[in-house]
């Protein structure tokens, strides 16, 4: 009798160079005042962990028990000085009074947050929770997709190796979860291969260096940007000219330079902050054969 073939199981390798198994995962959501925009509950089956996502309108007024409980959050919303998204994410035992606290402190803080996403999990203590947060904000930094907002976090917490191990799994659900509700702050942009083509962009004393990705278009840091800005460009505060005068406010463009890599939403984005004029990426990021970006679009 002929056996069936075992069903295929995705997965990837993580830092420690072990295999991380994927199995299909069943989330559900509950919508508790009927409504997309509401509070939403999210859970996944074989799992003790939940999470909250609610407006910050909402959280004076939202009577979840659980919402009280230990716990990490994240607040999503937009950084005062750079006008980019950006992401808070903290501990605390009470996490409804947290936020709340952060309400209260509006104005002493360098962001305007306007959701929160909370987790929680009925193994959770002070010190677990301190690990989750030092652990996520690293992720979040590494990931950079948003301005982690962030200063301060405890780095030397000293769990036991099995609790060690429960809360990286409970930070792999969280990765999960947080992206099934809409938020990709913790996954990671793509990688730079063997078979990546790399793309520049010169002129008016720019030479950046660049490489298309599903995401966008990443500029390389090192990547020099033009010298001077055309009028058209400045008079028309358009979106690409607010860019560059955010990414220079907040230093990932210094003297010129870009200070780390940065993703752009698009080539054509990412070519007008470069060239500091508008401009058609598909035919401005070029290989050094000369081959433009349009003929590589497939």
């Amino acid at each position: 009798m002929k056996l069936p073939r075992p069903r295929k199981r995705l997965g990837r390798v993580d830092k420690g160079g072990y295999v991380m198994q994927m199995f299909p995962k069943t989330v559900e959501m509950f919508l508790v005042n009927g409504a997309a925009e509401g509070l939403i509950i999210a859970e996944m089956r074989n799992w003790n962990g939940k999470a909250f996502k609610l407006h910050r309108r909402d959280v004076s007024g939202c009577d979840e028990d659980e919402l009280s409980a230990v716990g990490v959050y994240f607040l999503f919303g937009q950084a005062t000085k750079s006008g980019d998204p950006c992401v808070y994410i903290g501990e605390s035992e009470d996490v409804k009074t947290r936020l709340l606290q952060h309400i209260s402190d509006a104005a002493k803080e360098q962001f305007d947050w306007n959701t929160a996403v909370c987790f929680f999990g009925k193994d959770l203590n002070k010190a677990s929770v301190r690990y989750l947060e030092d652990r996520l904000v690293k992720i979040a930094h590494d990931a950079g997709r948003y301005e982690v907002m962030t200063q301060k976090t405890f780095k030397k917490m000293t769990l036991k190796r099995s609790d060690v191990c429960a809360m990286d799994e409970f930070i792999f659900n969280i990765k999960i979860l947080i992206r099934a509700l809409g938020y990709d702050v913790l996954a990671e942009l793509e990688k730079r291969g063997a078979k990546t083509v790399y793309f520049t962009c010169t002129g008016s004393g720019a030479k950046a260096k660049g490489y298309p990705t599903k995401d966008g278009f990443v500029v390389l840091k090192g990547s020099v940007v033009s010298d001077h800005l055309v009028n058209c460009f400045k008079s028309r505060r358009s979106a690409n000219f607010n860019k560059r005068v955010e990414l220079e406010g907040s230093g990932t463009i210094v003297d010129r330079v870009f200070t780390r890599d940065y993703t752009f939403t698009s080539p054509s984005g990412a070519s007008s902050v470069v060239l500091g004029r508008p401009s058609n990426g598909y035919d401005d990021w070029r290989t050094n054969g000369k081959q433009k970006l349009a003929d590589f679009r497939e």
